[in-house]
């Protein structure tokens, strides 16, 4: 009756060891550590690298308990925070003597002393939230009307251009809000606008109007589109966010959509709010140029001669040298689009790009004047310059071409992004702010691991005191939810906030709901006269329905929490819903497996070992008062 199949075991004893293995990291600790990273692909993190850093340590005289080339980074630890701190300092002068123009990215850092068995195998500790870690916090909300009436301005000049060159007479084209309207003084040159739109400019709707004789067609860019729209102005933002961010030197930033229209970014160990605030409003320029192939330009890359007039000198993303021409022929303000594809002739990977109808014509003439000539596409960042890439033009170019050379699919994935993401798409204000320090958030870790422990430990004294044996079975069920909720969390690499800590330590407590269930079950069954196997048989089988009840009640505010929360809300409701889906393991299935494991093997069971069983003044009960 109260056996279980080997599966059962088995699948008990694999979680165990799953749990114990991903938990196992958390235990460790973290070493204080300085993280140096390449912020160019010209600059490469070698042995030479590694040999720079040590002599700057060294100069300092400063004592590191191990550095070393890991990856593609250069990561020296520390025994404590102030010795972090002045080696970052050394480290930043020593390798980075230009402010304005750095090769490198010198970040503090928490490094987990995890074997490297255990790192190997992907178990790593938990992420820590800002407010054990210490850091800011933003929450961003994005202009979308903004990013619409930018692309409706797009479109609204794409359609004048359009439609003169398709030789279709309008009155005049206007923007009204966030639509686009056309006037015509006769049928006929509206009914060739409408199949114009419809064959050219799919995101867009029509609506047509007559006063009179004129009539007016009204065009909105379609609900679908809208929504498009959005979403490519949040990943654009974004992926200009991740570039800035990336100057801050800060390890492990999240910048994530929250919502439909807001961006949270969380900078951990950034304590300086005004240069984040700064970073994360500052705008980038992207322009198209012809390079110069003159003889003194050739002569100017070699270093014989000087940079012709009216020229400049970049660098390309290798390191190479480009003369490019200071005639603009436009800007990033024209681009519309970039989206990575591929070459139908030769199945190469491309970017294919679209500026606006006023560049369109521009590209036309210029590249006409200018076929078997390199065009090169300069990123402006803080007023220093970059070569993307330098093609050269085969054949006449309009408002669509495309970027195509030695590139493999990623970079051009990563090159599509990058153009999109000179800019912000659409303006940002701060709708959230906050700042946590350092030593704080020591102070939250030590609070919040009391707190756990001493939940824990409350609840397993008082259960072993009223339960007795079944008491001691509840709690190691218990404590089997607590490791298999932080296996979880490690190996999802969630984010501990001081919230979740405090979500962990009701967890806890809601956890053991489902053995009190149990046991008082049993216990019922016992004052009816049920047998001894039978009673526990019963216990568990009738209480599972109020236990799953309970449980999804309790789960679908969790989900909602996570669904519509932010910030320390969603903290809270990530190891909230966690906690729930393995109390529901441990509770019912694992506390089930130990109790069969004891008590099912004895067939002539007489009595259990559950505390003192009140019977009423009539029964009949067969029950053991002590066990």
């Amino acid at each position: 009756m109260n056996r279980y199949p080997v599966w059962k075991y088995a699948i008990i004893v694999i979680a165990l060891l799953v749990g114990a293995l991903y938990t196992l990291p958390n235990f460790f600790g973290s070493d204080f550590a300085v993280q140096v990273s390449s912020v160019k692909t010209s600059v490469k993190i070698d042995g030479n690298t590694l040999a720079q850093v040590q002599a700057a340590l060294k100069a300092a005289q400063l004592s590191v308990d191990r550095v070393a080339l890991e990856g593609s980074s250069v990561k020296a630890r520390f025994g404590s925070t102030e010795s972090q701190l002045k080696a970052k300092d050394a480290i930043q002068q020593a390798l980075v003597p230009d402010a304005a123009n750095p090769g490198y990215v010198v970040a503090l850092n928490l490094l987990s002393r995890s074997p490297a068995w255990l790192t190997k195998l992907r178990a790593m500790p938990m992420y820590l939230g800002l407010d054990l870690r210490g850091g800011v916090h933003f929450m961003l909300q994005v202009d979308m009307p903004a990013a619409l009436t930018k692309k409706v301005e797009s479109l609204s000049g794409d359609l004048r251009s359009t439609l003169r060159e398709k030789n279709v007479r309008h009155s005049g084209i206007n923007r009204n809000g966030q639509a686009i309207e056309m006037h015509f003084r006769d049928a006929a040159s509206a009914d060739a606008a409408k199949l114009v739109v419809q064959d050219q400019f799919t995101d867009l709707q029509l609506a047509s109007a007559q006063d009179g004789a004129d009539i007016t067609l009204a065009a909105t860019v379609k609900p679908e589109a809208v929504r498009r729209l959005q979403d490519q102005a949040l990943k654009q933002n974004i992926t200009t966010l991740h570039n800035r961010i990336n100057e801050l030197g800060v390890n492990e930033p999240i910048i994530q959509q929250q919502g439909l229209d807001r961006i949270v970014v969380q900078l951990p160990g950034v304590q300086d709010t005004a240069k984040a605030k700064e970073l994360l409003g500052r705008n980038v320029t992207l322009e198209v140029r012809m390079v110069d192939e003159s003889t003194e330009a050739a002569a100017g890359l070699t270093g014989v001669g000087s940079v012709p007039f009216g020229s400049e000198r970049f660098l390309e993303r290798d390191g190479r040298p480009v003369i490019v021409k200071k005639q603009v022929i436009f800007a990033g303000d024209n681009l519309t689009d970039a989206q990575p594809g591929f070459d139908s002739q030769n199945q190469q990977p491309k970017v294919d790009l679209t500026v606006d109808a006023k560049s369109g014509r521009v590209m036309r003439d210029v590249s006409r004047e200018n076929l078997n000539k390199r065009m090169a596409i300069v990123l402006f960042e803080k007023g220093k310059g970059e070569v993307l890439t330098a093609p050269y033009i085969r054949a006449e170019l309009g408002n669509r071409f495309q970027i195509s050379g030695s590139m493999s699919v990623a970079e051009a994935s990563d090159l599509a992004l990058l153009l999109r993401a000179g800019s912000l798409a659409a303006p940002m204000t701060t709708i959230e702010e906050r700042t946590i320090g350092p030593s704080l958030g020591k102070e939250n870790i030590d609070k919040g691991f009391n707190s756990v422990t001493w939940g824990f430990v409350a609840v397993a004294v008082f259960m072993c005191i009223y339960y007795m044996l079944f008491g001691v079975f509840s709690s190691i069920a218990l404590a089997v939810n607590l490791l298999l909720l932080v296996a979880v969390l490690s190996m999802l690499q969630a984010t501990l906030t001081l919230p979740g800590m405090a979500a962990m330590a009701l967890v806890l407590g809601m956890a053991i709901d489902a053995n009190v269930l149990i046991n008082e079950r049993v216990r019922e069954e016992l004052r009816g006269g049920a047998s001894a196997q039978a009673a526990i048989h019963a216990g568990y089988d009738r209480a599972w329905a109020t236990i799953l009840d309970s449980n999804v009640t309790t789960l679908i505010a969790g989900v909602a929490l996570l669904a519509f929360g932010s910030g320390p809300v969603r903290g809270f409701a990530v190891v909230h819903v966690l906690g729930i889906l393995t109390s529901m393991f441990s509770g019912v299935f694992f506390s089930r497996g130990i109790v069969n494991l004891w008590y099912g093997r004895q067939k002539k069971l007489k009595t259990v070992s559950i505390g003192t069983v009140w019977q009423p003044p009539t029964g009949n009960a067969v029950v053991d008062r002590a066990g």
